[in-house]
């Protein structure tokens, strides 16, 4: 589990902050025995997105393009790393999440969410488009229209709007949201690595492809998989009617 400090998730995207996440789920996105991740934060925060203090020193230094640059080369890789890799990522959202640290709750395979929590997008009110692949990222769970509303409006929804509208999975107590964001984790992380990684990318694949093309990816991710140890034990556990036991690593 990764858990952001106070400090994190108040100012997640501060170098200081930012540079020992990213390295610490870079870490466990290459451990083949890492299935899945969770994480959260602390306090009233999931993740406050950027901080207004280091936008405002930029804009007074002229360096604010460089340091917008700097923090999104960092942030959109690990996005898409974690849209694209094996491991699951389950997301405990224990407050606001807003801006990029929005985007990072969004690019999670599941979110578990408290009553109390509130999701912003805080980019308009600082005259700013979004970034974090929320434009992507948010549509695929909510719906077009709603995505515009909630940018165009700046919404900001609690954890009930944001589970009516489909933006997170389930809400939990505060008490219990580490446990079953867990719970999740291991669950959706049980599965063989081929499942995992696949499923992940066809479904990313499936809203921008044709038909005919999403078919063919399907095949060939498939016809992969079926010649790995990995479902040779699918077949003979579902036989002897058992739970499958699946291997750690990727095939070739």
């Amino acid at each position: 589990m990764v858990t952001l400090s106070p400090d994190a998730s108040a100012d997640t995207f501060a170098p200081r902050n930012f540079d020992p996440l990213l390295s610490s789920l870079d870490e466990l996105l290459v451990d083949p025995s890492c299935k899945s991740v969770v994480i959260t934060g602390t306090g009233k925060f999931f993740s406050a997105g950027g901080n207004i203090d280091d936008f405002s020193n930029g804009i007074e230094t002229g360096e604010i393009g460089e340091r917008v640059q700097e923090m999104t080369d960092k942030l959109h890789p690990l996005l898409l790393r974690m849209r694209t890799s094996k491991t699951i990522f389950v997301c405990a959202i224990n407050g606001s999440a807003a801006g990029g640290g929005l985007g990072l709750a969004l690019a999670s395979d599941y979110r578990v969410c408290v009553h109390q929590a509130k999701l912003a997008s805080a980019f308009f009110r600082l005259g700013l488009s979004p970034d974090g692949g929320m434009t992507w990222l948010l549509p695929r769970l909510v719906g077009n229209q709603v995505a515009k509303r909630f940018l165009f409006n700046s919404e900001v929804w609690s954890g009930e709007k944001a589970l009516a509208v489909g933006a997170v999975d389930e809400l939990v107590d505060d008490g219990h949201l580490v446990e079953r964001a867990v719970e999740v984790a291991r669950e959706w992380g049980k599965w063989s690595v081929n499942s995992r990684r696949g499923t992940k990318q066809l479904l990313d694949a499936s809203t921008s492809t044709f038909f005919e093309t999403q078919l063919q990816f399907e095949q060939s991710l498939m016809v992969a998989s079926a010649k790995t140890a990995d479902f040779a034990e699918g077949v003979r556990s579902f036989k002897e009617k058992r739970e499958p036991s699946f291997g750690d690593k990727e095939e070739e």
